[in-house]
């Protein structure tokens, strides 16, 4: 029996694809929990249209992400912040921070955890941070950090 998923199902198929399952499975179980419908021309369609939207919506996303790096690796941002001894900072400058900083100079919002440091920054000088902007768009940020 051909059915239209509507939900991920582990071994089965993923949401909107349209699979071949025995008649009982799709009967007695994903039937009557609506984790498929019956594959008739109505509910094809449908599937079809929602597919076409998705790759539309992650076609635009994808392109958005590239603007976005492109202008974030063009830039770079600056922080000043308070130093002792030998140019270590008084704290360090975090994920959050930057974030912050991207919002204001650039208008890009950026999740504080789609930001990568490999080694906090706790020193002037200059750093390079990998900013991750969608499912495989990584826009290198560079970062000056000044002493006050």
């Amino acid at each position: 029996m051909r059915v239209v998923l509507n939900k991920d199902i582990k071994g089965i198929g993923k949401k909107l694809q349209i699979v071949e399952v025995s008649e009982g499975y799709a009967r007695n179980f994903l039937l009557p929990k609506g984790f498929a419908s019956l594959a008739d021309n109505k509910n094809l369609n449908e599937a079809k249209n929602k597919t076409e939207a998705l790759k539309y919506k992650k076609s635009t996303e994808l392109e958005t992400a590239n603007k976005q790096k492109a202008i974030l690796e063009q830039g770079y941002i600056e922080f000043k912040h308070k130093i002792g001894d030998g140019g270590k900072l008084f704290g360090s400058v975090t994920e959050k921070e930057i974030s912050e900083e991207i919002k204001k100079k650039y208008d890009i919002d950026v999740n504080k955890k789609k930001i990568v440091l490999k080694n906090g920054i706790k020193q002037t000088g200059s750093y390079t941070v990998d900013v991750k902007l969608y499912e495989g768009v990584i826009a290198k940020l560079k970062i000056v950090v000044i002493g006050l």
